[in-house]
């Protein structure tokens, strides 16, 4: 029985609409723009944030970020960033006795906002606040806080982040077919590797006592 449940954030629990949307805007920059880079990068293998350096060559990303927190229009989650089954299925989770966690590539602000939240899981944190980010094999393992990985399971959207990765490190894995990263290589070997493949978030219950 899986005794822990490691989440990514980024399209697993949290719509990533608006985080590029701010960025757009931001950047003064149709948010259609954005978001089609941003796919496009993604979808060759780079870092998302390429799709910014690609529209502001020589952009300081950490400057800009900095200069949108001072100016009040820095990143933002709130409950309508949730998927719906967010809430239902790691309240479930807990109740069947599973530590849940929640550990993505994310900012140090996202993890204040995502506890903020209030969500039903044990801890909350990032690779901002780790001191690194997936895919190396280390985040899996500072992420299971004393947790034993023959007894987690990481759930994610993306093959080459979550599922390859979190294997390697030890842990089972149950890749998440969500948002455009999960739909777009649903079908690819690098995400049938994973130990389950499912649709929702209240699948993981089967998951857990599989």
């Amino acid at each position: 029985m899986m005794r822990t449940v490691v989440l990514d954030i980024g399209e697993t629990l949290v719509r990533d609409d608006r985080y590029w949307a701010s960025w757009a805007d931001w950047l003064d920059i149709p948010r259609h723009t954005v978001s089609a880079l941003v796919g496009a990068v993604v979808a060759q293998g780079r870092d998302n944030a390429d799709a910014l350096r690609l529209l502001r060559p020589g952009i300081d990303i950490d400057a800009e970020y900095a200069a949108r927190e001072e100016a009040g229009r820095g990143e933002h989650l709130d409950e309508g960033d949730l998927y719906d089954d967010v809430r239902p299925a790691l309240a479930a989770l807990q109740a069947a006795g599973a530590r849940v966690i929640v550990a993505g590539n994310q900012t140090a602000r996202a993890g204040e906002l995502l506890r903020g939240l209030d969500l039903p899981v044990d801890v909350v944190t990032t690779s901002a606040e780790l001191g690194i980010a997936k895919p190396e094999l280390d985040f899996f393992h500072r992420a299971l806080d004393g947790a034993d990985p023959a007894t987690a399971v990481y759930v994610g959207d993306h093959p080459a982040n979550d599922i390859g990765p979190a294997a390697a490190a030890g842990l089972r894995t149950a890749h998440l077919r969500r948002g455009p990263w999960g739909h777009l290589w649903a079908d690819t070997p690098d995400a049938a590797a994973a130990d389950h493949r499912i649709g929702s978030l209240h699948d993981l219950l089967g998951v857990i006592s599989a």
